[in-house]
Protein backbone atom coordinates (compact mmCIF):
# COMPACT_ATOMS: atom_id res chain seq x y z
CA UNK A 1 0.00 0.00 0.00
CA UNK A 2 1.36 3.41 -1.00
CA UNK A 3 0.43 6.23 1.36
CA UNK A 4 -0.18 9.82 0.27
CA UNK A 5 -0.56 13.03 2.20
CA UNK A 6 -2.60 11.66 5.04
CA UNK A 7 -2.38 14.89 7.05
CA UNK A 8 -4.19 17.05 4.49
CA UNK A 9 -7.81 17.82 5.54
CA UNK A 10 -10.68 16.64 3.37
CA UNK A 11 -13.33 19.07 2.22
CA UNK A 12 -16.75 19.42 0.65
CA UNK A 13 -15.63 22.24 -1.64
CA UNK A 14 -12.75 24.58 -2.23
CA UNK A 15 -12.45 27.34 0.31
CA UNK A 16 -10.00 29.38 2.31
CA UNK A 17 -9.40 26.79 5.02
CA UNK A 18 -10.08 23.44 3.35
CA UNK A 19 -8.24 21.19 0.94
CA UNK A 20 -9.40 18.39 -1.35
CA UNK A 21 -6.84 15.63 -1.81
CA UNK A 22 -6.90 14.51 -5.44
CA UNK A 23 -5.45 11.57 -7.34
CA UNK A 24 -5.19 11.95 -11.12
CA UNK A 25 -5.58 8.64 -12.94
CA UNK A 26 -4.03 8.55 -16.40
CA UNK A 27 -1.48 11.22 -15.60
CA UNK A 28 0.74 10.41 -18.58
CA UNK A 29 -1.93 11.34 -21.15
CA UNK A 30 -2.48 14.86 -22.40
CA UNK A 31 -5.60 15.50 -20.35
CA UNK A 32 -4.17 13.79 -17.28
CA UNK A 33 -0.95 15.78 -17.49
CA UNK A 34 -2.85 19.05 -17.88
CA UNK A 35 -5.08 18.17 -14.92
CA UNK A 36 -2.08 17.34 -12.76
CA UNK A 37 -0.51 20.72 -13.53
CA UNK A 38 -3.77 22.61 -12.91
CA UNK A 39 -4.38 20.87 -9.60
CA UNK A 40 -0.77 21.41 -8.56
CA UNK A 41 -1.18 25.14 -9.15
CA UNK A 42 -4.44 25.43 -7.20
CA UNK A 43 -3.95 26.64 -3.62
CA UNK A 44 -7.18 25.05 -2.37
CA UNK A 45 -6.48 21.53 -3.69
CA UNK A 46 -3.68 19.08 -3.08
CA UNK A 47 -2.40 16.87 -5.87
CA UNK A 48 -1.92 13.93 -3.54
CA UNK A 49 -1.20 11.21 -6.10
CA UNK A 50 -0.94 10.32 -9.76
CA UNK A 51 -1.44 6.96 -11.42
CA UNK A 52 0.42 6.44 -14.67
CA UNK A 53 1.55 3.72 -17.05
CA UNK A 54 4.94 5.46 -16.95
CA UNK A 55 5.59 5.99 -13.22
CA UNK A 56 9.31 6.68 -13.60
CA UNK A 57 8.64 9.70 -15.81
CA UNK A 58 5.97 10.93 -13.40
CA UNK A 59 8.34 10.72 -10.44
CA UNK A 60 10.63 13.15 -12.20
CA UNK A 61 7.75 15.49 -12.94
CA UNK A 62 6.32 15.81 -9.42
CA UNK A 63 7.71 16.69 -6.03
CA UNK A 64 8.30 14.33 -3.13
CA UNK A 65 4.85 15.07 -1.69
CA UNK A 66 3.02 13.49 -4.63
CA UNK A 67 2.59 9.72 -4.56
CA UNK A 68 3.24 8.01 -7.90
CA UNK A 69 1.66 4.63 -8.62
CA UNK A 70 1.18 2.37 -11.60
CA UNK A 71 -2.29 1.16 -10.52
CA UNK A 72 -5.11 2.69 -8.53
CA UNK A 73 -5.20 -0.14 -5.99
CA UNK A 74 -1.66 0.78 -4.91
CA UNK A 75 -3.03 3.99 -3.40
CA UNK A 76 -4.08 4.41 0.23
CA UNK A 77 -7.80 5.28 -0.02
CA UNK A 78 -7.64 7.07 3.33
CA UNK A 79 -5.35 9.67 1.74
CA UNK A 80 -7.64 10.49 -1.23
CA UNK A 81 -10.89 12.48 -1.29
CA UNK A 82 -11.44 12.53 -5.06
CA UNK A 83 -10.05 10.84 -8.15
CA UNK A 84 -9.88 12.55 -11.53
CA UNK A 85 -9.97 9.81 -14.16
CA UNK A 86 -8.59 10.71 -17.60
CA UNK A 87 -8.12 7.21 -19.01
CA UNK A 88 -10.38 5.12 -21.27
CA UNK A 89 -13.68 3.40 -20.58
CA UNK A 90 -12.25 -0.12 -20.30
CA UNK A 91 -9.82 0.94 -17.57
CA UNK A 92 -12.06 3.51 -15.92
CA UNK A 93 -14.69 0.94 -14.98
CA UNK A 94 -12.25 -0.65 -12.53
CA UNK A 95 -11.05 2.70 -11.22
CA UNK A 96 -14.60 3.79 -10.46
CA UNK A 97 -15.43 0.53 -8.73
CA UNK A 98 -12.40 1.09 -6.47
CA UNK A 99 -13.44 4.69 -5.72
CA UNK A 100 -17.04 3.71 -4.96
CA UNK A 101 -15.94 0.88 -2.67
CA UNK A 102 -13.91 3.35 -0.59
CA UNK A 103 -16.43 6.22 -0.57
CA UNK A 104 -14.21 8.41 -2.75
CA UNK A 105 -15.71 10.94 -5.15
CA UNK A 106 -14.89 10.64 -8.85
CA UNK A 107 -14.63 13.23 -11.60
CA UNK A 108 -14.50 11.35 -14.89
CA UNK A 109 -13.30 12.74 -18.22
CA UNK A 110 -13.96 9.48 -20.04
CA UNK A 111 -16.49 8.70 -22.78
CA UNK A 112 -17.65 5.43 -24.29
CA UNK A 113 -19.43 3.96 -21.26
CA UNK A 114 -22.27 1.56 -22.04
CA UNK A 115 -25.72 1.67 -20.45
CA UNK A 116 -24.66 -1.36 -18.40
CA UNK A 117 -21.62 0.52 -17.10
CA UNK A 118 -23.74 3.49 -16.06
CA UNK A 119 -26.23 1.22 -14.31
CA UNK A 120 -23.36 -0.39 -12.39
CA UNK A 121 -22.02 3.02 -11.37
CA UNK A 122 -25.48 3.97 -10.06
CA UNK A 123 -25.54 0.81 -7.95
CA UNK A 124 -21.99 1.29 -6.66
CA UNK A 125 -21.88 4.99 -5.77
CA UNK A 126 -23.97 4.95 -2.62
CA UNK A 127 -21.51 6.78 -0.34
CA UNK A 128 -19.89 9.20 -2.80
CA UNK A 129 -20.55 10.83 -6.15
CA UNK A 130 -19.46 9.98 -9.68
CA UNK A 131 -19.55 12.98 -12.03
CA UNK A 132 -19.05 11.94 -15.67
CA UNK A 133 -18.16 14.90 -17.87
CA UNK A 134 -17.99 14.29 -21.64
CA UNK A 135 -16.58 17.80 -22.14
CA UNK A 136 -15.04 19.98 -19.42
CA UNK A 137 -15.07 23.14 -21.56
CA UNK A 138 -17.63 25.54 -20.12
CA UNK A 139 -18.18 26.95 -23.61
CA UNK A 140 -19.24 23.49 -24.82
CA UNK A 141 -21.94 23.39 -22.15
CA UNK A 142 -23.17 26.78 -23.34
CA UNK A 143 -23.20 25.43 -26.92
CA UNK A 144 -25.48 22.56 -25.91
CA UNK A 145 -27.80 24.86 -24.00
CA UNK A 146 -28.11 27.23 -26.95
CA UNK A 147 -28.90 24.24 -29.18
CA UNK A 148 -31.73 23.23 -26.86
CA UNK A 149 -33.18 26.74 -27.11
CA UNK A 150 -32.93 26.78 -30.91
CA UNK A 151 -34.29 23.29 -31.57
CA UNK A 152 -38.06 24.02 -31.47
CA UNK A 153 -37.69 26.78 -34.06
CA UNK A 154 -36.00 24.84 -36.86
CA UNK A 155 -36.98 22.04 -39.24
CA UNK A 156 -33.65 20.25 -39.71
CA UNK A 157 -30.47 19.80 -37.71
CA UNK A 158 -27.16 17.96 -38.06
CA UNK A 159 -24.09 17.75 -35.84
CA UNK A 160 -20.48 17.71 -37.01
CA UNK A 161 -17.89 16.86 -34.36
CA UNK A 162 -14.18 17.13 -35.08
CA UNK A 163 -11.41 15.68 -32.89
CA UNK A 164 -7.74 14.79 -32.91
CA UNK A 165 -6.69 11.60 -34.66
CA UNK A 166 -5.97 9.73 -31.40
CA UNK A 167 -9.57 9.78 -30.19
CA UNK A 168 -10.78 6.19 -29.84
CA UNK A 169 -14.58 6.55 -29.88
CA UNK A 170 -17.03 8.02 -32.38
CA UNK A 171 -19.33 9.84 -32.17
CA UNK A 172 -17.87 11.80 -29.29
CA UNK A 173 -19.56 11.90 -25.90
CA UNK A 174 -20.29 15.59 -26.43
CA UNK A 175 -21.98 14.89 -29.77
CA UNK A 176 -24.11 12.13 -28.27
CA UNK A 177 -25.11 14.33 -25.34
CA UNK A 178 -25.91 17.20 -27.69
CA UNK A 179 -28.07 14.99 -29.90
CA UNK A 180 -29.98 13.69 -26.87
CA UNK A 181 -30.61 17.19 -25.58
CA UNK A 182 -31.77 18.45 -28.97
CA UNK A 183 -34.08 15.44 -29.36
CA UNK A 184 -35.57 16.12 -25.93
CA UNK A 185 -36.19 19.75 -26.90
CA UNK A 186 -37.98 18.92 -30.17
CA UNK A 187 -39.22 15.89 -32.06
CA UNK A 188 -40.53 17.78 -35.09
CA UNK A 189 -37.87 17.27 -37.78
CA UNK A 190 -38.19 16.97 -41.53
CA UNK A 191 -37.43 13.46 -42.83
CA UNK A 192 -34.06 12.78 -44.45
CA UNK A 193 -34.57 13.39 -48.20
CA UNK A 194 -31.76 11.00 -49.19
CA UNK A 195 -33.09 8.32 -51.53
CA UNK A 196 -29.84 6.53 -52.35
CA UNK A 197 -26.71 6.60 -50.20
CA UNK A 198 -24.03 6.04 -52.84
CA UNK A 199 -21.27 5.46 -50.27
CA UNK A 200 -22.23 3.70 -47.02
CA UNK A 201 -22.03 6.10 -44.08
CA UNK A 202 -22.19 9.23 -46.23
CA UNK A 203 -25.09 10.53 -44.14
CA UNK A 204 -23.26 9.79 -40.89
CA UNK A 205 -24.65 8.12 -37.79
CA UNK A 206 -28.02 8.77 -36.19
CA UNK A 207 -28.22 9.46 -32.45
CA UNK A 208 -31.71 9.88 -31.02
CA UNK A 209 -32.92 10.75 -34.50
CA UNK A 210 -30.25 13.42 -35.07
CA UNK A 211 -27.59 12.93 -37.80
CA UNK A 212 -24.04 13.08 -36.43
CA UNK A 213 -20.82 13.22 -38.48
CA UNK A 214 -17.40 12.50 -36.96
CA UNK A 215 -14.08 13.87 -38.22
CA UNK A 216 -10.72 12.58 -36.93
CA UNK A 217 -7.72 14.60 -38.07
CA UNK A 218 -4.22 15.67 -37.08
CA UNK A 219 -3.95 19.20 -35.75
CA UNK A 220 -7.37 19.25 -34.04
CA UNK A 221 -8.23 19.15 -30.35
CA UNK A 222 -12.03 19.18 -29.82
CA UNK A 223 -14.55 21.02 -31.98
CA UNK A 224 -18.26 20.79 -32.71
CA UNK A 225 -20.77 22.44 -35.01
CA UNK A 226 -24.55 22.21 -34.76
CA UNK A 227 -26.22 23.33 -37.96
CA UNK A 228 -29.93 24.16 -37.85
CA UNK A 229 -31.95 24.83 -40.99
CA UNK A 230 -35.38 26.35 -41.68
CA UNK A 231 -37.03 28.07 -44.60
CA UNK A 232 -34.57 30.57 -46.07
CA UNK A 233 -32.13 30.48 -43.15
CA UNK A 234 -29.52 28.49 -41.27
CA UNK A 235 -28.05 28.82 -37.79
CA UNK A 236 -24.62 27.41 -36.90
CA UNK A 237 -23.53 27.08 -33.27
CA UNK A 238 -19.86 26.15 -32.95
CA UNK A 239 -17.45 25.62 -30.11
CA UNK A 240 -13.68 25.15 -30.46
CA UNK A 241 -11.22 23.94 -27.87
CA UNK A 242 -7.86 24.82 -29.39
CA UNK A 243 -5.77 23.77 -26.39
CA UNK A 244 -6.21 21.28 -23.56
CA UNK A 245 -5.97 24.16 -21.09
CA UNK A 246 -9.55 25.05 -22.14
CA UNK A 247 -10.80 22.08 -20.12
CA UNK A 248 -9.02 22.88 -16.87
CA UNK A 249 -11.45 25.45 -15.38
CA UNK A 250 -14.17 22.81 -15.73
CA UNK A 251 -11.97 20.16 -14.13
CA UNK A 252 -11.22 22.38 -11.13
CA UNK A 253 -14.88 23.38 -10.81
CA UNK A 254 -15.92 19.71 -10.87
CA UNK A 255 -13.39 18.76 -8.19
CA UNK A 256 -14.51 21.64 -6.01
CA UNK A 257 -18.21 20.80 -6.16
CA UNK A 258 -18.55 17.06 -6.71
CA UNK A 259 -18.90 16.25 -3.01
CA UNK A 260 -21.78 18.68 -2.59
CA UNK A 261 -23.81 16.58 -5.08
CA UNK A 262 -24.17 13.77 -2.55
CA UNK A 263 -24.14 10.04 -3.32
CA UNK A 264 -24.99 8.97 -6.85
CA UNK A 265 -24.07 9.56 -10.48
CA UNK A 266 -24.55 12.56 -12.74
CA UNK A 267 -23.49 13.35 -16.28
CA UNK A 268 -22.31 16.69 -17.63
CA UNK A 269 -20.76 19.85 -16.30
CA UNK A 270 -24.26 21.28 -15.91
CA UNK A 271 -24.51 19.39 -12.61
CA UNK A 272 -22.00 21.75 -10.98
CA UNK A 273 -22.42 24.94 -13.00
CA UNK A 274 -25.63 25.98 -11.25
CA UNK A 275 -24.31 25.63 -7.71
Amino acid sequence: MITGRGNAPASDSFGADVTTRVAVIGASGRMGRAASVALGDTPDAVLAAVVSRDPETERGRHGDGVVVASAVDELDPASIDCIVDMTIAEASVGHLKWAAAHGIDAVVGVTGFSDEHRAAFARDFTASHCLIVPNFAIGAVMMMRLAELAAPWFDTVEIIELHHNNKRDAPSGTARATASRIAAASSEWDPDPTVEELAPGARGAVVDGIPVHSVRMRGLVAHQEIIFGAQGQALTIRHDSIDHSSFMPGVLLSVSRVRSLGPGVSVGLDAVLGQ
